[in-house]
C-alpha cells in the first residue's frame, strides 16, 4: 500500500507516486524526483495549475517552513520544460 500525501497547490490527497516532492535548498525551490533529498519536503501535482496555486498562496513557504521568499523560477522552468517533453511538443 502506497502512502498518501496532500498537494500543497490544490489541497487534494493523492498517492505519493502521483505527486512531486519539492525541497528548499538555499532559498531555492528544488524538485526531488527520487524523494530522497534531506530536509523538509512539500508535495505537489506536476501541473501548472497546482504549482501556480501553491506559489500564489505561499504554500511552499509555509509547508517548507522557510523564512523569506523562495526562488521559484528554476522550478517553474523545469516544470514547463518537463511538460513539453511529456506532451511531445518542442
Amino acid at each position: 500500500m502506497d502512502s498518501v500525501r496532500t498537494c500543497v497547490g490544490c489541497r487534494v490527497r493523492a498517492l505519493r507516486t502521483t505527486l512531486l516532492r519539492v525541497v528548499a535548498i538555499d532559498s531555492t525551490l528544488v524538485p526531488d524526483e527520487r524523494a530522497s533529498l534531506p530536509g523538509r519536503g512539500a508535495w505537489v501535482h506536476e501541473t501548472p495549475e497546482c504549482v501556480d496555486a501553491a506559489i500564489r498562496r505561499r504554500a511552499f513557504v509555509r509547508a517548507l517552513r522557510v523564512s523569506g521568499p523562495l526562488d521559484t523560477q528554476t522550478f517553474e522552468k523545469r516544470l514547463n520544460g518537463y511538460g513539453n517533453k511529456v506532451n511531445g511538443s518542442k
